[in-house]
């Protein structure tokens, strides 16, 4: 077999074998009709735990929304979710004179469980983190709003990451 042969040869496996990896693929968009429905409809059947804080209670109304439209929660849900949301301000730009950060983040953190509430088998499970920078002020009382700003930045932004994992894991 002679060098060029052996390069066709090689050649022609190199496009069936990337025909194949393409026709394997499967492209179609997220509220597309599935097995289980759309992922829109499935979404608004979610009942979400109640919350134990603030911060989870942010986040969790941020899911509510995104989830059902604004139309709120559902009378009978087909899927319950556990939703468990913690939260932690952290000073990153530490002044050791004045004993005082001037910069932070919020790191907010979620851990969910979502069951069908007819079986209780699982559909997904995870963890997701959001982060909000923020400036601590000098004045206390600018400090702690400026903190509780942060915070609901970060609850939307992890309620939007959860929604979207949701929506992945129902769409299938």
């Amino acid at each position: 077999m002679s060098l060029s042969e052996k390069a066709q040869r090689s050649a022609r496996l190199l496009v069936l074998g990337t025909l194949a990896l393409v026709a394997s693929c499967q492209v179609k968009p997220l509220y597309s009709d599935g097995p289980q429905g759309k992922a829109g409809t499935a979404l608004a059947s979610i009942s979400i735990s109640e919350a134990d804080d603030r911060v989870e209670q942010l986040a969790r109304n941020d899911l509510i929304f995104l989830t059902s439209g604004g139309a709120g929660e559902p009378a009978n849900a087909q899927y319950k979710l556990a939703l468990n949301v913690t939260s932690e301000v952290m000073g990153v730009l530490y002044d050791q004179e004045s004993d005082t950060a001037g910069a932070g983040r919020v790191v907010v953190m979620a851990d969910y469980n979502l069951t069908r509430a007819d079986t209780g088998e699982t559909v997904r499970s995870g963890n997701r983190t959001a982060v909000a920078l923020v400036d601590f002020p000098e004045q206390e009382f600018a400090k702690v709003r400026a903190t509780r700003d942060a915070e609901k930045r970060a609850s939307k932004e992890l309620a939007e990451i959860v929604r979207a994992d949701l929506a992945a894991a129902l769409g299938r």
